[in-house]
């Protein structure tokens, strides 16, 4: 059957490039939600004819979150396909074309990840052409809300995850063929200071500066990145003051962290608490707020063994693909951290996401579904033996 469904995707290479453009020209920033109603709309409207169950689950702020189900119906030991309908641009982007050229494709999203939503459109309606969709328990969650950590999705995915027996998730694959087995921890923490305002031509040898004692806590924070192997820290956004002539009484910083170990993070918190602490100009005061984290996604045995998986099925297509160890967060994170196996890293080749040089590697759209697909077949064949299947701890 893999031959039949792989000459699905050939045969309609224009259509998955005509979906692919349909849905980079729908503005769909995170805080966008009508546009990131009209990409799930868009995608539902593309499988209109193919019976798979539909679950919307209605959101006020952000974009709907959908969920896909087909084959047989059970609670646990579906292969579960994750893929996140927002971008990162805001709705006033300049950046709000598409085109291609022989070679690449070009738009906000192509490769984050409208590409990827464009493969498991395609993976479902080429298994469904050869009566494959039926006979495999396969669940597709498009989630609104990525781009901003999955706030409103992050419990849905998790839920999902563990009566799944593997996860695929369609974030781009790295230049080279990488598929990530495993991704740096991330952690986003405010720091806010007080101080005490005054007259700025007040002379004062010791003034009471929010600005001035986050400043100095502000170097020996990026200083971090040297002490910590595996840790990087960047202080993202400041905020502080008023006005030129007046002592600031307030000023805060945005802070990212990621980590590659627990130990590591513990560390980093550590010595972090220390730097907020200190008292750095007279009569401030300091704290530190966490707004978001995603859990380290560990290469696990059983994340490698689904690359092995992968690998295969790439090495019988011709379709090289190697592991990579990622530093940014995905979806995948939440996923791993249930302890179901998850690969990620399984959607089209580019480059430049997050800026207006976004781009993809147009042939890279057409074999990156083709390998999606028969990873999909091979652990659907395998799902029988119960060998994915999570065990409780």
């Amino acid at each position: 059957m893999e031959i039949s469904t792989l000459e699905y995707i050939e045969r309609n290479r224009n259509e998955m490039f005509d979906l692919l453009r349909r849905l980079v020209c729908i503005q769909s920033g995170t805080y966008n939600k009508p546009g990131v109603d009209h990409v799930g709309d868009t995608l539902l409207q593309a499988i209109r004819e193919i019976p798979v169950r539909i679950k919307r689950i209605r959101n006020e702020g952000y974009g709907d979150l959908l969920i896909l189900s087909s084959g047989p119906v059970g609670e646990t030991g579906a292969i579960l396909l994750v893929g996140h309908m927002d971008t990162v641009f805001p709705a006033d982007t300049h950046f709000n074309w598409y085109r291609e050229d022989e070679l690449k494709a070009y738009g906000p999203g192509v490769i984050d990840m409208k590409g990827g939503l464009v493969e498991a459109i395609f993976t479902l309606k080429a298994l469904d052409s050869f009566g494959i969709l039926s006979r495999i328990p396969l669940r597709v969650i498009f989630n609104p809300d990525e781009e901003i950590g999955s706030p409103v999705s992050s419990g849905i995915i998790a839920d999902e995850a563990r009566k799944s027996a593997l996860a695929l998730v369609l974030e781009g694959g790295g230049i080279n063929g990488d598929v990530v087995t495993g991704r740096k921890g991330r952690l986003g923490l405010e720091i806010h200071v007080r101080g005490k305002a005054g007259h700025a031509a007040n002379p004062k040898v010791e003034k009471s500066s929010a600005i001035l004692a986050l400043a100095r806590k502000i170097v020996d924070i990026e200083a971090m990145n040297d002490v910590f192997p595996g840790v990087t820290v960047n202080i993202g956004c400041i905020k502080g003051g008023t006005v030129p002539n007046s002592i600031p009484e307030a000023a805060m910083a945005t802070i990212d962290i990621r980590f590659d170990s627990e130990q590591a993070i513990t560390d980093v918190k550590m010595k972090l608490s220390e730097i907020v602490n200190r008292l750095d100009a007279p009569g401030t005061t300091s704290s530190l707020i966490e707004v978001s984290n995603r859990p380290l996604m560990a290469a696990s045995d059983r994340n490698k063994k689904l690359f092995r998986i992968a690998r295969e099925a790439g090495e019988r297509l011709g379709i090289p693909i190697q592991e990579e160890f990622r530093p940014g967060t995905s979806d995948a994170s939440i996923i791993a951290a249930t302890g179901t196996p998850v690969l990620d890293g399984l959607g089209p080749i580019g480059e430049n996401g997050h800026s207006d040089r976004e781009y993809m590697i147009k042939d890279s759209l057409i074999a990156r579904t083709k390998l999606l697909i028969s990873i999909i077949e091979s652990c659907g064949r395998s799902l029988s033996s119960g060998e994915f299947i999570r065990r409780p701890s």
